[in-house]
């Protein structure tokens, strides 16, 4: 199948990139033998504005795109957050493939009101949105044109390639990494972990507390030194919703810890992912599990092992092509139990 996948591909960060979950999809079709074509969104409207400045060069790069969708011919389109293109282009490309399914990617948090709207402006004209919070939360965006699904965060066995749970000596015993700031007081539980942890172990904060965020095979080394991570989102208690970090700490094989409330735990296997409450309660199961190898390496495994098999990027590429294209599914997708092929909740 011809499927063309609309998304910031980092041409102008040249190696320095952050780990990509659009990149993951774009492999994940490609190893399920479809034929992708990338179309880069921002770096396209650089490259054709005056100067190199993107903002010049949207007109253009809607222009470009439709030139791509005429060569190339896709099945599917799939637009991810690339906010460049118009919704009167995604309407176009419907009018020069009329046999083509058009879908929306977002994995970005229903707790930031502009994402909200994007997610709606999209709704109007796509047949299919896949959004990384649970199916339960996603009713707000009914009655649109376009169906409403649940995605997970996958792995990529050539992204997540190492296999921590194995190893015994680290230069990292807790990991933290964060560029946002923005709607979050999370830092306030980081410094307070600092503050009581500092003298019983090694616990680096990447991009906060004057650490310089680290990109690229930079974070790949920083992960191959860590023995556990925090999986803090910039707020908590939205179902089935984490930030991509979820999956690149268990697919590596490093213990994480995440809040209870976005209840992973209907999810995940038992004694695989450390969940907890409050800041007293997970200081305490790091101290545990920093202390207790034997634990750690048994539950950063069950967690890897489950995730490289359920949440891999071959099967989330081709949950988002069944369900983009109203195929049967072809897997017993863990992420979907409570979805029919249509989007709509089974009762």
């Amino acid at each position: 199948m011809r499927v063309l996948h609309i998304a910031y591909q980092q041409l102008r960060r040249y190696g320095k990139t952050r780990v990509s979950w659009a990149q993951k999809l774009t492999h994940g079709l490609i190893r399920n033998d479809h034929f992708v074509q990338g179309f880069s969104d921002r770096d396209v409207a650089a490259f054709e504005a005056p100067f190199g400045w993107r903002d010049l060069g949207k007109g253009k790069a809607n222009k470009r795109l439709l030139e791509t969708v005429e060569a190339f011919d896709p099945d599917l389109v799939i637009a991810g957050h690339c906010d460049i293109v118009s919704n009167e282009t995604l309407e176009k490309i419907r009018q020069i493939c009329p046999h083509a399914a058009l879908a929306h990617c977002n994995n970005d948090p229903l707790f930031v009101p502009e994402n909200v709207e994007k997610i709606k402006h999209r709704a109007q004209v796509v047949d299919a949105i896949f959004v990384s919070t649970g199916r339960c939360e996603l009713s707000i965006f009914e009655g649109s044109r376009a169906r409403i699904y649940h995605m997970p965060n996958p792995v990529d066995p050539a992204v997540e390639n190492l296999d921590n749970s194995i190893k015994k000596e680290f230069e990292i015993d807790l990991l933290f990494c964060s560029n946002s700031d923005d709607f979050t007081k999370r830092l306030e539980l980081v410094k307070s972990l600092k503050d009581t942890l500092q003298t019983e172990m090694k616990f680096k904060t990447f991009g906060s507390f004057g650490d310089p965020p680290v990109w690229g095979r930079d974070y790949d080394h920083a992960l191959s030194e860590t023995k556990m991570g925090l999986n803090l989102n910039r707020q908590e208690g939205h179902y089935w919703y984490s930030s991509a970090r979820m999956a690149q700490l268990a697919g590596n094989g490093i213990l994480q810890f995440t809040h209870s409330s976005p209840r992973f735990d209907t999810l995940l296997p038992p004694d695989s992912v450390v969940y907890f409450d409050d800041a007293d309660d997970l200081r305490n199961k790091i101290r545990e599990f920093h202390n207790d190898d034997v634990k750690r390496q048994a539950w950063a495994a069950c967690a890897r092992e489950f995730f490289h098999k359920e949440m891999n990027n071959k099967l989330y590429a081709q949950y988002i092509l069944e369900s983009s294209l109203l195929q049967p599914y072809s897997h017993d997708y863990v992420w979907a139990q409570d979805i029919n092929p249509d989007g709509c909740l089974k009762p």
